[in-house]
């Protein structure tokens, strides 16, 4: 039986790189993946996705705010001639709770794994709403780590404004180390972007 993954972390804990990683070792299987992002994220042009050392992989689609998954997982197999090994999803806190339970249904119908990566909350310590249904109906979730400028584990994602953290604005603003700082709660807490 396959799986839906959920593997979440602040900002800076490596999830681009993890699932480039993914992608990279079923391609060098012979096997293949559907790299998927959210359509919000511009982050790294429209059709890629791009860890900070350098490493970055073609999109196989965007996914738009009102897309319907399991229509675009039936246009993208009959465009490629036949299903992937596994499905990969970048910045998944940017899904909506029906676009997660779309992909759960695709999992289960098909027996192709899928593996979601994004943050849990945002900058206020607010759970996305990708990220909230991912929680709820993944069979596997894992956390990947990052510190915090104090050498603690960083659990919460900082904007941070003229080297100052705010909490207040909207949920997103997309941005990268020039936006987000990865923190430990009690530095959050106290708005502490460093020493």
């Amino acid at each position: 039986m396959s799986r839906v993954f959920f593997r979440y972390g602040p900002m800076n804990a490596g999830k681009s790189i993890q699932i480039l990683t993914v992608r990279y070792n079923y391609l060098e299987r012979g096997q293949t993946v559907l790299l998927l992002k959210p359509g919000i994220d511009t982050r790294d042009s429209d059709r890629m996705v791009r860890a900070r050392i350098g490493l970055e992989a073609p999109l196989d689609a965007l996914i738009a705010p009102e897309a319907d998954l399991q229509e675009l997982y039936r246009d993208l197999v009959a465009q490629r001639g036949g299903p992937p090994n596994a499905i990969l999803v970048d910045e998944a806190q940017f899904l909506s709770r029906d676009q997660v339970l779309q992909l759960c249904a695709i999992c289960d119908s098909t027996g192709i794994p899928v593996m979601a990566f994004g943050l849990r909350a945002d900058f206020r310590g607010e759970l996305f709403p990708g990220s909230a249904a991912l929680f709820a109906l993944a069979d596997r979730i894992e956390e990947l780590k990052t510190i915090c400028w104090c050498g603690r584990k960083a659990t919460m994602n900082a904007r941070v404004v003229d080297g100052k953290v705010i909490m207040e604005g909207p949920q997103i603003l997309i941005g990268g180390n020039e936006t987000y700082l990865p923190l430990c709660r009690a530095h959050w807490r106290e708005r502490r972007a460093a020493r």
